[in-house]
Parts: C-alpha cells; structure tokens; sequence
C-alpha cells in the first residue's frame, strides 16, 4: 500500500551533502526525510581508505563515516526513507515527487544531493582493481602513491590538472590519450607540456589494468595503439582514469536550469536554484572541487538557504494575513 509523507524539507540523496543538510535541518526542527537513492551513502561507501577527512588523526574507512554521519542525523531527528524518486513536479508548493513503489513525498523545500558519478572505462580489470591502484579521483587517493609511478587516463580538463596534481606526490607521471591532441584549455596544456616529472602518450588507451603482488594490487597498464593496434605495457602502481562525471540529474531535465555538462545550476554564492524553495548541494552543483569535505558544506549552507527561505515566506503570508484581515 502507498502512502503520502509530508515534511518541511525533503532531502534526495544520502553522501555527506544530504546528511549534512539533514543534520543542520534537523537540528533546526525542520523534521527532514532523506530520502536515500540508488546508492545509500553515496561515493564514500565505495571508497576505502579516507585520510583527508577533517577530525580523524588515523585513516578511517568511507562506508563506517557514512554510517556515523547517518546515525548522527537520524539521532538530531531525520527519518530516512529507502526510496527512489522518479517524478518530480516542481510546479507549485508544497513540491510534489513520486517513489519508484508509489509512495508521494510533499515538502516545502527541497534540497538535491544526488551528486556525480566518476565515469570509468567499463574493463573488467579495472572494476576488479578499483581501491587496489585504480581511482578516479587523484586528489583523494594521489597521497597514497607519494615517490611512486603513476598515470592519467583521458585528455581534458580534469586530466591535465590530476597529472599536474599527482607531481606532488610523484616524479614519474605519464598521461595517457586516445588522440594525438588534448580537449584541455590551453593554458593548462602549456602547464603540463612543460612540466619536467610529466611524460604523454598518444594515440593510446587500457586495453588492461594489470594486477599482482602480495596483497594483489595495479602493477601495469596493457596499452593499445589506436592507430597501430600494438599492444605495450606501462609499468606504474596508479592508475587515474579522469574522463569526467556524470551528475544524476535525468530526473530534473525540463524543472530546473542545467548547464552544458548536466550540472544543476545555483546562485553564486549560496544553493539557490532557479525554482523557489529548490536548493542543489554536493557534486550534483560543484564540478570543481568534489570532495567529501566540500560537499558537506554546501549540504550545510543547502540547509540554512531553505531555513532562512521559509522563514520569510512564512514572514510573508502572515503580514498578507494581517493586511487582509
């Protein structure tokens, strides 16, 4: 049987954006349903080690810092639901959205965390590696491969500025592309053409992530010559695949404003979308920094904007009370 659940806030999604919103909106009375998503807990409960975390002086693990963070907003007052959203109706207040079972969510404010997936290269070997050598994100993990050989896998932006992050850490970094030219401005091209610790690669891409070693971990990239079809091997312990993300927002085409790369779009400064009473936080609206650190504290400004917003509309339809009284 269906039912309708009615809250001052709705949370979509469950990474540290969502619950940190939730914490702070709970804490405030708001009384907020997270509902959780497709993958309860967001990108950290695939990740292992985390060591750049504020608060913790040892390495902690993602999925037991989601699993605290849950239990802290669920203790201050947060109900979290086991659902996923697939239609929205933003047209009018209270907002409307249905789950995949049936279930209606009515909110007053609204607050996305959805966040981003890092896209991946689809090889077996590299789903059988990731956390073993295989990342998708050098600022979180590059710390791990200090004085070891590491490589990029892709030829845009976010390429370019992991290869030159990654020289903090290594002198021994090679790029990897599938073209003879990069998609990367041209600024950060000049940057790593003359970086000394950085080598690139054309017209190559993984045919294989290698493993071995005791525990099994990345040894070697099997490269394929896209012009050739020559296969060689790439000695390295790292291997970064940075060939973008994809936000989840198929669900808000058509209801919100998206910029070119399907990235919610807010105010400058805040997480005010377009539509009133909407607010975006995490990696769904920050292609930038995305980090689990970051997207707790848009979840956290996320939580005051639909405070601060209600508060007024409430303000609002009291005086409209008074004037028409």
């Amino acid at each position: 049987m269906t039912a309708t659940h009615s809250t001052r806030m709705l949370i979509l999604g469950s990474g540290p954006a969502g619950l940190s919103a939730a914490i702070y909106a709970a804490r405030a009375g708001m009384k907020p349903i997270v509902v959780q998503g497709i993958q309860p807990g967001g990108q950290l409960t695939t990740t292992t080690d985390v060591e750049n975390y504020p608060g913790f002086k040892d390495v902690i693990q993602g999925p037991w810092l989601m699993e605290q963070m849950q239990a802290q907003a669920e203790h201050v007052g947060t109900r979290m639901m086991y659902d996923m959203i697939v239609g929205v109706d933003l047209s009018r207040r209270p907002f409307r959205l249905t789950g995949d079972g049936g279930d209606v969510y009515e909110c007053d404010t609204l607050v996305i965390a959805t966040g981003a997936q890092a896209k991946w290269l689809g090889l077996g070997s590299e789903d059988a590696l990731k956390g073993k050598g295989v990342s998708a994100c050098a600022t979180c993990d590059g710390f791990f491969y200090r004085g070891k050989k590491v490589a990029v896998i892709g030829g845009g932006n976010t390429a370019v500025e992991e290869a030159l992050y990654l020289t903090n850490h290594s002198d021994d970094v090679t790029l990897i592309h599938r073209r003879d030219t990069l998609r990367a401005e041209r600024i950060l091209q000049e940057r790593l053409f003359a970086h000394p610790n950085i080598t690139v690669l054309w017209n190559k891409e993984v045919a294989e992530f290698v493993g071995g070693g005791a525990p099994e971990g990345l040894v070697a990239l099997n490269l394929r010559d896209t012009v050739t079809g020559e296969i060689s091997r790439l000695d390295t312990e790292g291997g970064f695949v940075a060939i973008g993300h994809h936000p989840a927002t198929e669900l808000f085409v058509g209801h919100l404003e998206l910029d070119a790369d399907g990235y919610i779009r807010v105010e400058t400064g805040s997480t005010r979308t377009a539509v009133p009473g909407v607010f975006a936080c995490g990696d769904v609206m920050d292609k930038v920094y995305r980090q689990a650190v970051t997207a707790a504290g848009t979840g956290c400004m996320a939580a005051l904007d639909a405070e601060k917003f209600l508060a007024e509309a409430e303000f609002e339809a009291k005086q409209k009370e008074t004037l028409d009284a």
